[in-house]
């Protein structure tokens, strides 16, 4: 289908400023001409969400950075690795460990009070604030900062967790592990 050409028209007269706001995200002339080009191949793929009579300019810009967010985002997990030496350095333990760990933490959970429980999975595995976690018990935030730390405690108490090293694998597995398994 053609396209109506006062739209053609605003998308090419955003180009030159699209690019200028390309190179300032990202630094780098032709990492911004890609993001250009995919902006204008998003855009131009979802012309039909366009409102004639809108501002052409600011809706190609919004495409451009949401896209550019999205890709930076995306490379923040990635760990280029061309020789390989990273990949190599990478060991993980055992399965079965997880499994059996995780049915004793999921055993050892079962058996704090609810009021507790209720607080550090709120905090702790939900990613609340204590001050969210307050509003959604109904409680002051004293009382939840009281419950997460009593909760820990006795978890800690009940998985027989006395310092940092009593995480993760056995001394045995550890020693493999560092050893690369040779």
């Amino acid at each position: 289908m053609p396209m109506d050409e006062s739209v053609r028209k605003a998308v090419l007269a955003a180009v030159p400023s699209l690019r200028a706001f390309a190179i300032s995200l990202c630094g780098n002339v032709d990492r911004a001409d890609d993001l250009v080009q995919e902006t204008l191949l998003r855009a131009l793929a979802n012309i039909d969400s366009f409102q004639p009579g809108t501002n052409m300019s600011a809706w190609l810009f919004t495409i451009l950075r949401n896209h550019f967010r999205s890709e930076y985002r995306k490379r923040r997990r990635e760990v280029e690795d061309s020789d390989g030496h990273h990949a190599e350095s990478l060991k993980s333990q055992p399965d079965q460990y997880g499994h059996v760990e995780f049915r004793e933490f999921r055993e050892a959970l079962a058996q704090l009070p609810s009021d507790q429980r209720e607080a550090l999975i709120l905090v702790g595995a939900s990613g609340f604030s204590y001050e969210e976690a307050a509003g959604i018990c109904g409680c002051a935030v004293g009382t939840i900062k009281s419950r997460v730390n009593r909760a820990r405690t006795r978890l800690a108490e009940l998985l027989h967790v006395n310092s940092a090293e009593d995480f993760g694998p056995d001394e045995t597995t550890r020693a493999v592990l560092a050893s690369g398994g040779e």
